[in-house]
């Protein structure tokens, strides 16, 4: 952005010039993630895709494929101006319930594991949960960015966000994918809550859907025994203990170090789905208590860094977009590290940058270039006083 520099003896404002380099506290963590996802993915599946495929390289050329589209939306997405996102926000709402309704009534939709969550195109297949998250966080950040100071008034800064959401969630849960739902729900909350809603409103919410809740687990026999066997996963070790039984054997005998990389047991057709919701169990198998503890200060780096972009931008949008960006990508790792040691009930999650899957690593590659540009932009004006200072 050109500059607007002052007359000497004359007091005038100016552009903070936009910073033309890659924020590297943030890009190192991720690329690293993904590299180490990238190992960890073949290390966890060869066995998998040599016996489903006829090639133990399979996810591997695909994980690597996704990963280049990756790196291409993370640089597209940090030279977009940010400020873009405004005009963007209905539009995104509209196509994410549509692309979520495609699931249910259109051929296109596909359905994997119990649950309709993909469209598939072809070869093609795309998660519609992934782009709502970031749908959702930009229609928050643009709609909490306008409303100032009538923000705590229930019909303007509560109940519209709230039906939003709601829609989503129903959309979502007839998949079912109550681990998304969940995500969508903390990143509403906490979004409103940075945004000034009253605490009233938001705690009078959490208290109404308790019983929601209930029912829904109460309707559901398989998610009823998976909440049981959540409190004693050794009581149901052949069916809803089972995978966080396994999960919780390959932490324990990775030990310090762990027994290295392709050495995991676990991976051997005992841990469902070792490549994508459970790889941090493999983590903790085959690279120990140094691995689990590096990844986690990697994830850890990227949080702090989203939280300081968020505090220093002046922008209210910026603002309000990259503490939603940190916050969904946190919440992800908080439910799937939670669920892999056992201290959350078991939902299919992936885990940011590691796990395999195309959409959850080029949404979560976007919003990483979107931060970066919230921090590389110029977010207020400086006043120079008399020679430039």
């Amino acid at each position: 952005m050109t500059e607007r520099l002052p007359f000497q003896g004359v007091a005038q404002e100016i552009y903070r010039p936009q910073k033309a380099n890659y924020d590297v506290t943030l890009l190192f963590p991720v690329l690293f993630l993904v590299g180490i996802g990238i190992v960890m993915i073949y290390s966890s599946s060869s066995a998998l895709a040599m016996k489903k495929f006829g090639s133990d390289l399979f996810f591997l050329k695909k994980q690597g494929a996704f990963a280049i589209v990756g790196i291409v939306a993370l640089v597209i997405c940090r030279h977009v101006p940010y400020h873009w996102y405004r005009s963007l926000a209905y539009p995104f709402i509209l196509i994410s319930m549509v692309l979520l309704a495609a699931i249910h009534v259109t051929p296109l939709g596909y359905a994997a594991g119990g649950s309709a969550r993909w469209l598939r195109f072809g070869d093609f297949s795309f998660q519609p949960s992934e782009f709502a998250r970031l749908a959702l966080v930009i229609y928050l950040a643009y709609s909490l960015s306008k409303k100032g100071e009538t923000i705590r008034e229930f019909t303007i800064g509560f109940l519209p966000h709230v039906v939003v959401f709601a829609v989503f969630a129903l959309l979502i849960l007839f998949e079912p994918d109550f681990g998304s739902m969940v995500i969508l729900g903390a990143i509403t909350w906490i979004m409103l809550f940075i945004g000034g809603v009253r605490i009233l409103y938001l705690s009078s919410a959490v208290l109404l859907l308790l019983p929601a809740a209930y029912l829904f687990m109460m309707k559901a026999q398989y998610r009823l025994r998976r909440l049981v066997s959540f409190m004693d996963p050794w009581a149901y070790p052949g069916d809803e203990g089972y995978q966080i039984i396994h999960s919780l054997l390959a932490f324990g005998s990775g030990g310090i170090w762990g027994v290295g990389i392709g050495n995991g047991y676990q991976k051997l057709f005992y841990l469902p789905e070792p490549h994508t919701d459970f790889i941090f169990s493999i983590v903790g198998e085959e690279l120990g208590l140094v691995g689990v503890l590096s990844i986690l200060g990697l994830y850890g780096l990227i949080v702090w860094r989203g939280i300081r972009i968020a505090k220093k931008t002046v922008d209210p949008f910026g603002t309000y977009l990259a503490a939603g960006l940190t916050v969904a990508i946190g919440m992800q790792v908080f439910v799937n590290m939670g669920v892999t040691l056992g201290l959350l009930p078991t939902k299919g999650l992936a885990l940011p940058f590691l796990s395999y899957g195309g959409s959850s690593l080029l949404l979560n590659m976007a919003s990483i270039g979107i931060l970066m540009n919230i921090d590389a932009s110029p977010n207020k004006l400086v006043t120079v006083g008399i020679n430039g200072r």
